[in-house]
């Protein structure tokens, strides 16, 4: 992707991919926040603003092995299992707090939708 001429569209773009980074951190503790998505709007906002900021993502020890393995096509399967079962674990834990059962019932349908996202993403061995 080439960098946008425009400098406020440059620092614009960059703003978004840092505050998309930070979200996705924040989601791998949080199961609600997705991750992978974040991380990939971030790497798509950095390689139309920056070329640094993008080889730091794509190079970063944890966060970068999820964009390439996406951008490549495929997602190894030890981090996809690894994924549906901390996807499963916080949501039933999560349930048992919450009162309000349509809040349940929304919470589970996140959890289906995801797993099935995972589960046709295509893989590779670990």
């Amino acid at each position: 992707m080439a960098p946008a001429r425009d400098r406020a569209l440059r620092a614009a773009l960059a703003a978004v991919g840092a505050l998309s980074v930070a979200v996705a951190v924040v989601g791998v503790f949080v199961p609600v926040l997705p991750t992978v998505p974040l991380l990939l709007l971030a790497a798509a906002c950095f390689a139309r603003s920056s070329e640094r900021l993008h080889r730091w993502l794509l190079g970063h020890p944890r966060l970068g092995p999820v964009v390439r393995a996406y951008r490549d096509g495929a997602v190894p399967r030890r981090a996809r299992r690894a994924a549906i079962a901390v996807i499963w674990v916080s949501i039933g834990l999560s349930s048992l707090v919450v009162p309000l059962v349509w809040v349940r019932a929304l919470m589970f349908g996140i959890a289906v939708a995801v797993t099935v996202y995972l589960v046709r993403l295509p893989t590779r061995e670990d």
